[in-house]
């Protein structure tokens, strides 16, 4: 089992205090910490060896891509790709699944097809597919959410034909907290002929992740919500996919030969890297990886299910508070979205931040699924590896106090 008191001391950030109380930090469905090891393993690469990676033949250098590609390989043995060639390094989930709306979308989507995707899509899963509709003609439908906050599988089946060319869902819901039945929605999307896109920003950090087993085509992930630095993230596509795709940035690395008249591309998956990447995040990356590895995935699990069990059975207590998602905690991640009667979100969490408590508040980038809910914006906590119940304690004993100061 997980002991958050010990994975605690591996993160600098949480051993400080707000407005002179201990800091609880809520927020890592928007940005996760990140332990000392991640921190030492980028400032290493910049004090000791720096330098470009593919391109140079002395000694920095080689060390540069050996510890890049070395990362690559982690992030494929971590989520079971089949090749190495299959990761491709991106700045975080959004520009992955960008990467399949420009590249893949723009040569397979016509006017007489359909993209399916859920009414509780993070924009990144959506205004991408938004876009591709409306230049190609093509329909987007919504998978309506049944009165459990959890996918319609009756709607989803209907929803299904011959026109279906892409079911774009996420893995875990940024606010309901739902996870959804990934291996159900790749089998049926894959008996009419569509591919699946897996945003995987909410999940991959959470849950353990098989690509082979969930046999998705397509999944999108960002580095800064696993432990690993901003801007990083990668693109796990099926290989024949990603051969077939033309790339989505040109320019250097990418290219095996250039003449005066056209290029030629290189090899999986420098086709889909153009220029200097972010050689220090990817490293960076790496290392979460390696962190979230020792812990154990399932180990990550049972430690969220056991937080989010205790804070939905702790937050229920406090008056007049509307909370949303699946009520089965088995059903949910550790995101947990709320409102407290006549009380805007941002309120709440601008006085919760003076009690050192660090909550989101707005629409978390999902304004349609807000107006689904009938309300124009949440508080949102959500936990994560280093997360304990005494700050749940903290999270409801707050949260008593804010309702008892707008009732003056």
């Amino acid at each position: 089992m997980l002991d958050s008191d010990v994975v605690r001391q591996d993160f600098p950030i949480l051993h400080q205090s707000i407005n002179g109380k201990p800091l609880v930090y809520l927020d890592s469905a928007a940005s996760s910490q990140k332990p000392l090891v991640v921190i030492q393993a980028m400032d290493e690469y910049y004090r000791a060896y720096h330098a470009n990676v593919h391109r140079g033949i002395y000694q920095l250098s080689e060390k540069a891509t050996e510890a890049y590609e070395a990362a690559r390989r982690k992030v494929a043995r971590f989520i079971n790709a089949r090749s190495w060639r299959e990761i491709i390094f991106t700045r975080n989930a959004t520009e992955a699944i960008n990467l399949v709306a420009y590249a893949w979308g723009r040569h397979n989507i016509t006017a007489r097809d359909k993209i399916l995707v859920t009414e509780m899509e993070h924009h990144a899963n959506l205004v991408p597919w938004q876009q591709l509709a409306a230049e190609t003609g093509a329909q987007l439908a919504y998978i309506p959410l049944d009165e459990n906050f959890c996918c319609d599988m009756a709607a989803y089946e209907a929803m299904l034909d011959a026109h279906v060319k892409l079911v774009a869902i996420t893995q875990m819901s940024n606010v309901l907290g739902t996870i959804v039945p990934v291996r159900e929605f790749v089998a049926r999307a894959h008996a009419v002929g569509a591919l699946v896109l897996l945003d995987g920003a909410q999940g991959v950090p959470h849950l353990p992740t098989d690509v082979q087993s969930l046999d998705v085509d397509f999944l999108a992930a960002s580095g800064h919500k696993m432990l690993g630095p901003t801007g990083s993230g990668f693109l796990y596509g099926k290989r024949h996919l990603l051969e077939e795709m033309p790339p989505f940035l040109t320019g250097g690395e990418m290219i095996r030969r250039v003449t005066w008249t056209g290029a030629e591309w290189n090899d999986l998956p420098h086709k889909f890297e153009a220029g200097t990447p972010a050689i220090a995040e990817a490293i960076g990356l790496g290392v979460a990886v390696d962190y979230l590895s020792r812990l154990g995935m399932e180990n990550v699990r049972q430690h969220e299910v056991n937080l989010t069990r205790y804070a939905l059975e702790q937050l229920s207590q406090v008056e007049g508070i509307r909370i949303y998602g699946p009520q089965q905690v088995e059903r949910r991640g550790g995101a947990i979205a709320f409102n407290l009667d006549g009380l805007h979100a941002h309120d709440v969490a601008a006085i919760l931040d003076r009690e050192g408590i660090a909550i989101r508040a707005g629409h978390h980038c999902a304004m349609p699924l807000h107006q689904k809910l009938g309300v124009v914006a949440t508080a949102r906590a959500s936990f994560y590896v280093y997360n304990e119940p005494a700050e749940i304690d903290r999270l409801v004993e707050a949260l008593d106090m804010v309702r008892r100061l707008f009732e003056r």
